[in-house]
């Protein structure tokens, strides 16, 4: 069995810049167009950026953890990668597609494979409108945020506002605000993974709101509106026994 052809990628900082010199040296480095896998070192932040940039490859990304979390990552082994690479399993999942209108107008479109937010951008709460699917369901929630996750993204910014943790194959979305004043203490919602989600603004000037799709940012928005992408396909590997699913169960006990 031929050996698949692999593409290094790795965030800057030193000790994922010398796994990949290492890596590249044992194992090749090919152009990522010629890759039949890609190796991203670094942390989770870099993994959303690999993700992200080699979406249109339709490649699998294997990750092997040079930075902090590594929730997305493997462990990193320099000596058995491609004993790794051949028992490794995938887990395919879908971004979110944001579309954010701004107060000047501009339309801004961007893609998620954690989570989107919407985050109060001065110093009063924000006050958002939510319908789903083209119906009101809440008038007003007072708050400082609220967002929209993902199951890969649910132990992330979603678990960190005591948002749910989702299964990778529960086809669910968790709608979950942050420090929400009213109506008191709500928490969120659970919606189908095909679920439309619209959020309005009240009142944006003097109100103002950002919105963030996995660290893009854009500014004093009056409405976004979210849905999971199924023509975008990630493709992660992961060890046998490690993927996103055991991660997110064992998340919950730790």
């Amino acid at each position: 069995m031929p050996r698949p052809k692999i593409a290094f990628v790795a965030s800057p900082v030193p000790l994922a810049q010398s796994a990949l010199q290492a890596l590249a040296a044992k194992h090749g480095d090919v152009p990522q167009p010629e890759a039949d896998v890609i190796v991203a070192l670094g942390g989770d932040g870099f993994m959303l950026q690999t993700l992200h940039a080699t979406q249109g490859l339709d490649v699998p990304v294997y990750g092997m953890n040079r930075g902090t979390v590594g929730f997305l990552m493997n462990e990193y082994h320099a000596d058995d990668l491609q004993v790794r690479l051949d028992e490794a399993e995938e887990e395919v999942i879908n971004p979110l597609a944001m579309t954010a209108l701004c107060v000047d107008g501009a339309m801004h479109e961007a893609l998620a494979i954690n989570e989107v937010s919407l985050l109060r951008a001065g110093p009063q709460a924000a006050k958002l409108r939510i319908t789903v699917d083209g119906r009101l369901r809440m008038n007003e929630l007072v708050c400082d945020g609220a967002l929209v996750a993902t199951p890969a993204g649910s132990t992330a910014y979603n678990y960190s506002a005591h948002g749910p943790i989702l299964p990778i194959g529960s086809d669910v979305l968790a709608l979950t605000a942050m420090s929400a004043f009213r109506p008191r203490r709500w928490r969120g919602a659970l919606l189908p993974k095909k679920a439309v989600v619209r959020f309005d603004v009240i009142d944006p000037g003097k109100r103002p709101v950002m919105a963030d799709a996995d660290g893009k940012s854009v500014r004093d928005v009056v409405s976004v509106e979210i849905h999971s992408e199924p023509a975008v396909r990630h493709r992660i590997l992961f060890d046998p026994g490690h993927g996103l699913e055991e991660r997110l169960i064992r998340e919950q006990f730790a």
